[in-house]
């Protein structure tokens, strides 16, 4: 697998909250990862930055993982860890009460992958049935289209849109949602924050995804569009794809 890490503070804010990263441990298997810090706390940043340099530090130290059920609970008691982590944090130091990240973690194995999210940072697949969202927002927009309150349409104008129902730290216990896929050559992965889906349309990001195999261009591009249209937000993306070279690249856009 190979991948690229971007991000971009937007047009408006006046600092970066989002955090993220793609990492490699001793046996050559890839995390990549992506936390939002939430706009409405304190210390957002802090948190983002925390959630991504304990998963780093823990993937540093796993040797090997062999299969999705393994994966799975690797990822899942992780995250957990993490979440008592930042909630600690929090609660020890006054400047960061109430602080929460959104988390979307993805490691790629062989011909699986496994993902693992808390809050309304996606995850994607293209493959040969086409471009799929696979995590599910803990959004409220999100739970009032499920409740068939309001329509998808509905949900991308909505007062509301950004308002998160589950964030990591903001809870003592607070569990991930988990999945395993599998992950064909032909497939690419593109996990982001919403600060890129708030401005750029499913359709819009599949195309990008179609029309180039350089995966930094077509960073660039969505990023460019998001900011384009008037980047309120911090914008942040990881794309993954195969690549025989298992070379892995990141840098800021």
């Amino acid at each position: 697998m190979k991948g690229q890490f971007l991000t971009d503070k937007g047009l408006i804010r006046s600092h970066n909250e989002d955090s993220g990263g793609i990492y490699t441990n001793s046996s050559g298997q890839i995390l990549a990862v992506i936390a939002d810090g939430m706009g409405g706390h304190q210390a957002g940043d802090v948190a983002s930055q925390m959630a991504t340099a304990l998963i780093q530090e823990k993937w540093l130290r796993c040797t090997e993982l062999h299969t999705p059920d393994e994966t799975e609970n690797w990822l899942t008691n992780t995250i957990g860890e993490i979440n008592e982590a930042i909630y600690n944090h929090a609660m020890q130091n006054e400047a960061c009460h109430g602080m929460g990240t959104t988390i979307v973690a993805a490691i790629c194995i062989r011909d699986f992958i496994t993902v693992g999210h808390i809050g309304d940072s996606r995850c994607y697949i293209l493959n040969e049935n086409g471009f799929k969202q696979i995590t599910e927002d803990h959004s409220l927009v999100n739970a009032l289209v499920q409740s068939g309150q309001i329509t998808k349409e509905d949900a991308l104008n909505h007062p509301r849109k950004n308002v998160v129902l589950k964030a990591l730290g903001t809870e003592k216990e607070m569990i991930a949602d988990v999945q395993t896929l599998i992950m064909e050559q032909s497939n690419k992965i593109l996990l982001c924050t919403d600060g890129l889906t708030d401005k750029v349309l499913d359709e819009e990001l599949c195309k990008l995804m179609q029309t180039s195999s350089d995966i930094m261009q077509t960073g660039v591009k969505m990023i460019e569009l998001a900011n384009e249209r008037g980047g309120e937000d911090n914008i942040t993306l990881i794309i993954m794809q195969y690549d025989a070279s298992q070379e892995v690249g990141g840098s800021p856009c």
